[in-house]
């Protein structure tokens, strides 16, 4: 079921797989979060394998899609940062009635899904990052953003997706993926331009969840590609090393899309790890 309803002040658009109550408490329930420029819908069809064991609810995240951004500061800019992010997420739970959910996210989702965990404990029993990290931004990616949030006030946004989305799959796989790239990039038309700088500019000022990735209670996958230009596979192979009580998957042949890339085999990582 897709509609609109209000969380942390602002306007979301969601999708909930159940839309009877007492199906909806028969199943555990997962929330999944997709990454910057894209929209809920780059889960469907991932979401429809999920749901014959979960109650699966996506949403365009602030900024993306048709949800609305974070309210202008004393400084009159607007910032999705993960904190505010967070409390969007939580007022959703509210609205659906769940208490406790599991929690996925890609790459920015993935960021969001941390800072949710970290305010949050006690309403999340599970974490799945796909292609995402606890890493701040470094000095030459906040410059990147910089620019990408240039080319976006020139009225460029298009051409930042038509650059930046078919560089997050494996080159062998674009064919492959043809669909679901043009699915993107045809959807990129529904952002707000603010809305995505918003959501730069949050990316740009978040957290190190590095410390906490550490330490946390939360039981952790981290499923990535080993063609990952964002995370490169050093990278990823270092974050094995570093937090020893996250459980890792590394999918061969896959870029920064793995639950796009290798379905069934990211399905049956996170159906294994949810039980």
């Amino acid at each position: 079921m897709e509609y609109f309803a209000t969380a942390g002040g602002i306007t979301v658009h969601l999708c909930d797989s159940e839309d009877h109550p007492q199906k909806a408490a028969a199943k555990p329930a997962l929330i999944l979060l997709h990454g910057y420029l894209e929209t809920m819908t780059i889960w469907n069809e991932f979401a429809a394998l999920l749901e014959h064991n979960y109650r699966v609810i996506t949403l365009d995240l602030p900024g993306h899609g048709l949800t609305d951004y974070a309210p202008a500061g004393e400084d009159g800019k607007s910032v999705n940062t993960m904190e505010f992010c967070a409390d969007v997420i939580v007022g959703i739970l509210d609205k659906c009635h769940i208490d406790k959910a599991f929690i996925g996210g890609h790459s920015l989702g993935g960021y969001i899904s941390m800072m949710c965990c970290r305010l949050y404990p006690q309403r999340f029993e599970k974490l799945i990052l796909f292609n995402s990290h606890p890493f701040p931004d470094p000095e030459e990616k906040v410059a990147d953003r910089k620019r990408e949030i240039d080319l976006i006030r020139k009225g460029k946004l298009e051409l930042l997706a038509d650059y930046s989305i078919p560089k997050m799959y494996h080159p062998d796989l674009l064919r492959k993926n043809d669909d679901k790239i043009r699915e993107t990039l045809e959807l990129c038309e529904t952002h707000f331009p603010e809305g995505i700088v918003a959501s730069l500019l949050g990316m740009m000022v978040r957290p190190s969840q590095e410390e906490w990735l550490k330490t946390t209670d939360t039981p952790v996958l981290m499923i990535g590609g080993d063609a990952d230009p964002f995370i490169p596979l050093p990278v990823f192979e270092k974050m094995q090393a570093d937090y020893p009580k996250v459980q890792f998957v590394l999918l061969p042949g896959t870029g920064h899309l793995c639950f796009v890339e290798a379905e069934e085999e990211t399905y049956q990582q996170v159906c294994s790890f949810l039980g």
